[in-house]
């Protein structure tokens, strides 16, 4: 591949935690626009511009550096001053950011002249305080009140938002050596170098939600400049789980996605902080996710198991206890969306939490057995054993609306998404002639994950002493597993309904849903070929990715969400679907799609989806319009998939780890390090010779490691009832 394309629209983002700032390439934030500095789903600052005797300045170059820290070069064009004109490309004038609750910016001036200059450095910035749901509507409201208070002995600005209880301020605070004014809406500073010489300030930026105060980093972004956060990623890259590898593509492919979730961890107060909540993705959706998390907690579960702790944690106490129509809220359901802004503090919107989801609570307990799975700790599943239960109830009393067998979703909120399944734009689900189907909607990949959970939950019943409950589910899961091949089929078309209906009828559309049916083990034997075959069909295989749905459907659309785009996450999960039903050379061309996808962008960095054309020699993955990036499922795609291609079934409280491993041959060797299964460490290395995958135990117990055939033992832990 000769080229690389620059990954969406161009501008800046970084972030640390709930705080994150997106601006232009130049360091501006233009208004109106949806970039700006935003804290806790508030947009703090809104407009923010630097000038020379109020002339712009001009981008030589800039980006980020970390994911929370950036650096911008400019130079400055002619300048008109009272000792003559400066003039242009003489100046150089770098920006420095770095985040860490509050900001901290350097503004560093070289005159590179052979003539003294003197001129008045200025910026102008503005704070609307905006709810960041409504920025991204463009639809804002003002509500409450600011003021603004410039305090000449601080050499301080400090801007505050106030509407009764809600409040949220910015100060900005000068450095100590350079003397600040503040007038006609500017922080201004007299500027004077000689030839050769620099001049140098910091900005400093706290942050006010109510009466907690987030300080900027005391440290200036110099050559030397060290953050405690570089210190947590070199302390994160020492924990997960390592590869090495001859094929570089794999290997950097991998490496950008242990880096972007990294920066998606959200911290849990009280804990060591070594336990985190995977965010969704930058910028929008820096918050906790019910499926998101779960789903990304999935994807990690052999990399920094960790994060299902986290996720388990912070989603069950945030289980709803009653029915709450507004926020689609039901006893045992677990939330789909928790929000921090003005909008969500005066409940105008229901994501306090919302719970408009019908994944997360089955999600949850799938997420629960593999963690146990992975770690071997029976403490963990007697701790979540409440909520679990709770879980399984929901499933069985909300879940299946109309009693006929079936998880079925509907909003009974106002204000209620249509859509309650991944794919939750509303325009999402469709007929065969792309018209929008109604409700109640049971998508097939609902009935899949319901399957799975009771499954895995009457495992860990069984290891809890509990064999009565563990039968009773793998009766229900029997009978589910029965009534979907039965309902779900279709014959002529040779796959598996979309959906039912709200009059239960089958919704004959192909799309990639299907594919989670794989991953989920509900798909009959005799059919999973037809389902592989039908997903890996010109329509819908793009050759960087399987489509969302379809391009023969009439709603195709590959510039659209979820109808006809290709979403990383996606295919990880059909690709270790195709896996465990015996179909290896298919999961690896699945992930030698997104790895070559990950390719045309820069630093390998997979956004949350893109539009995928049919691959050719001149064509592209173009990424989607408002895309996040970094996204946490689009990066955890790279340890699904390697799951996928090493066929690793963890059994850490057997002691076990099951591998079934088929390298491709664009990989021909792959060796992992530090892998955790349980309390137990390994290295192993992995090579092709031949049509074969070879392996052996560099360090650890070789005795933990089985070869097996997946079909088989994915079957065998199915039906098994003995306990651990």
């Amino acid at each position: 591949m000769s080229f690389k394309i620059q990954v969406g629209p161009p501008e800046i983002s970084i972030h640390q935690g709930q705080t994150v700032l997106i601006t232009e390439q130049d360091a501006r934030i233009n208004w109106p626009s949806e970039k700006g500095l935003y804290f806790f789903d508030t947009r703090v600052i809104s407009s923010w511009r630097i000038y020379a005797n109020g002339e712009a300045w001009e981008l030589l170059n800039g980006g980020p550096i970390t994911y929370y820290s950036s650096r911008i070069f400019l130079t400055n064009r002619a300048i008109l001053t009272e000792d003559g004109t400066i003039s242009p490309r003489t100046l150089g004038l770098t920006i420095s950011r770095s985040i860490s609750g509050g900001m901290h910016e350097d503004l560093d001036i070289t005159n590179n002249s052979m003539n003294p200059v003197k001129f008045q450095l200025e910026i102008a910035l503005r704070c609307d305080f905006a709810d960041i749901f409504e920025v991204k509507a463009g639809h804002i409201v003002r509500r409450g009140r600011i003021t603004t208070e410039w305090s000449e002995p601080r050499r301080q600005l400090r801007t505050v938002y106030r509407n009764g209880d809600f409040s949220r301020a910015v100060t900005l605070r000068a450095g100590v050596n350079n003397r600040g004014v503040y007038a006609n809406g500017r922080l201004s500073f007299e500027v004077g170098l000689k030839p050769g010489e620099a001049w140098h300030t910091c900005l400093l930026y706290t942050f006010e939600d109510g009466d907690k105060h987030f300080a900027p980093p005391h440290d200036c972004i110099g050559d030397s400049f060290k953050s405690h956060h570089a210190d947590t990623m070199a302390d994160w890259l020492r924990t997960v789980l390592k590869i090495q590898t001859t094929s570089e593509k794999f290997y950097s492919f991998y490496r950008q996605a242990l880096e972007d979730m990294a920066a998606l961890r959200l911290p849990i107060e009280g804990t060591d902080h070594k336990v985190f909540l995977p965010a969704a993705g930058l910028p929008w959706f820096v918050a906790p996710f019910g499926r998101d998390s779960l789903i990304v907690s999935l994807q990690n579960i052999l990399i920094y198991p960790e994060f299902a702790r986290g996720a388990l944690d912070i989603l069950g106490s945030l289980q709803a206890k009653e029915e709450d129509n507004y926020r689609d809220a039901e006893p045992g359901k677990i939330l789909h969306e928790m929000r921090y802004g003005e909008l969500a503090h005066f409940k105008l919107i229901p994501h306090t939490p919302y719970y408009g989801t019908a994944d997360s609570t089955p999600l949850y307990l799938i997420t629960l057995h593999a963690a146990w799975r992975a770690t071997g700790d029976l403490g963990l599943l007697e701790r979540h054993l409440k909520t679990a239960e709770a879980c399984l109830s929901w499933i069985d009393d909300y879940g299946d609306r109309d009693g006929d067998g079936f998880q079925e979703y509907q909003t009974r909120s106002p204000v209620g998404y249509e859509n309650m399944g991944w794919k939750d734009s509303g325009d999402s689900v469709v007929y065969p002639d792309g018209t929008l189907v109604k409700g109640p909607k049971a998508l097939c990949e609902l009935q899949g994950y319901v399957y799975d959970a009771w499954v895995r939950m009457a495992e860990i019943f069984d290891a809890l002493g509990k064999g009565e409950r563990a039968q009773a589910l793998r009766a229900k899961a029997a009978t589910i597993f029965d009534r979907f091949n039965e309902v779900f089929w279709d014959e002529d078309l040779g796959f598996y309904a979309y959906a039912l209906d709200g009059e239960k009828k089958k919704v004959l559309s192909v799309a990639s849903n299907a594919g989670h049916c794989l991953w989920s083990g509900i798909v009959s034997p005799d059919r999973a070929k037809k389902v592989m075959e039908r997903l890996m069909a010109p329509d819908m295989w793009s050759g960087w990715g399987i489509r969302t749905l379809s391009a023969l459907n009439p709603a195709f659309n590959p510039y659209n969400y979820q109808t006809g785009s290709v979403w990383p996450h996606d295919n990880s999960i059909i690709a270790m679907g195709f896996k465990a039903y015996g179909f290896a050379a298919e999961a690896a061309r699945i992930a030698e799609g997104i790895v070559e996808a990950a390719r045309h962008f820069l630093v390998n960095q997979l956004p949350e989806l893109y539009t995928a054309f049919e691959r050719n020699e001149t064509n592209f993955p173009v990424q989607y319009i408002g895309a996040n990036v970094p996204q946490a499922w689009a990066a955890g795609s790279a340890f699904m998939l390697m799951q996928a291609l090493l066929g690793f079934l963890p059994d850490a409280p057997r002691n076990r780890l099951y591998v079934d491993p088929s390298l491709p041959p664009w990989l021909p060797d792959l060796t992992i390090q530090d892998l955790r299964i349980g309390k137990h460490k390994l290295d192993i290395r992995f090579r092709r010779e031949g049509e074969r995958t070879e392996f052996e135990i560099l360090k650890g117990d070789a005795k933990l490691v089985e070869r097996c055939d997946l079909r088989v033992k994915a079957a065998q832990l199915r039906i098994s009832s003995d306990p651990v």
